[in-house]
């Protein structure tokens, strides 16, 4: 059997993590989390990366959990069964909080824990044929490890439709809802590139701040408080040599180091 997650450069700066389990959707297991916590351990130790794409080999990005996975976990004692569901929920808390850019590409179908991935992903764009589902109550089990990430993208009002329904989702709904940032019809990988262009004109540090700023304040009331962390967040930024450097490029009009070295 072939590696179920890759770890693929494609170009300077970034790397994609390759869902590698055509024949069988790219469904999720014990095999293929454990690829994917290797590979992503992998991705953060590069120094030179910038970007992580997320994608997957063949007609679907992943059908969800391995049902013959799924089944043999019911035999599981308490504690192997919390810790065999625990593997999945600490993946998808790493992917969340990957310090770089994170961008998920998606064809066909996108089930189940298949969710947790793309909303745990900061940028995804979808081809018109992807096709979504929270298809666990289907099964009668809930979508408890992918929730956290599915309510912060849906907010609870369309949660409740479609976590109860398993709905089809298809790729224009997606869009509507705010699940998937661009649709598009022309092959993702071209679709991606003015995206993944754009990603890597930004500060690698100046990112990294933003994305902590965003999982920081996210849902939080403006207070005294939240202002005057907001300030000292920016006055913390103006003094790296980053800062310093893309200020200077652009009153010179020229790029940025930063920017020299991946475009």
């Amino acid at each position: 059997m072939s590696e179920p997650v890759l770890l693929q450069a494609a170009g300077q700066g970034v790397w994609q993590l390759v869902l590698n389990n055509p024949e069988r959707c790219n469904v999720l297991n014990n095999a293929t989390i454990d690829a994917f916590h290797d590979r992503l351990s992998e991705a953060e130790a590069k120094p030179a990366l910038r970007l992580l794409v997320l994608k997957a080999e063949g007609r679907h990005f992943c059908a969800g959990a391995d049902l013959g996975w799924m089944q043999r976990a019911a035999a599981l004692s308490s504690p192997q069964n919390r810790a065999d569901a625990g593997r999945l929920a600490e993946l998808l808390w790493r992917l969340d909080r990957f310090p770089h850019p994170t961008l998920a590409l998606v064809q066909g179908a996108a089930y189940g824990g298949a969710l947790g991935l793309v909303c745990a992903c900061d940028m995804v764009m979808a081809a018109d044929d992807a096709r979504f589902s929270l298809s666990e109550t289907r099964l009668g089990l809930i979508p408890a490890t992918i929730s956290p990430y599915v309510l912060r993208v849906l907010g609870a009002r369309q949660a409740r439709r479609y976590m109860l329904s398993a709905e089809v989702i298809d790729a224009a709904t997606a869009e509507r809802l705010g699940l998937v940032h661009q649709v598009t019809a022309q092959p993702l990988q071209q679709a991606a590139t003015p995206v993944i262009e754009a990603l890597l004109r930004g500060g690698p540090q100046a990112q990294i701040a933003t994305k902590d700023l965003i999982r920081d304040y996210a849902g939080q009331p403006v207070s005294r408080a939240l202002v005057t962390d907001s300030a000292a967040r920016l006055a913390s930024l103006r003094v790296t040599d980053e800062a310093k450097e893309g200020l200077a490029a652009f009153l010179e009009k020229r790029k940025p180091s930063w920017e020299d070295d991946v475009c």
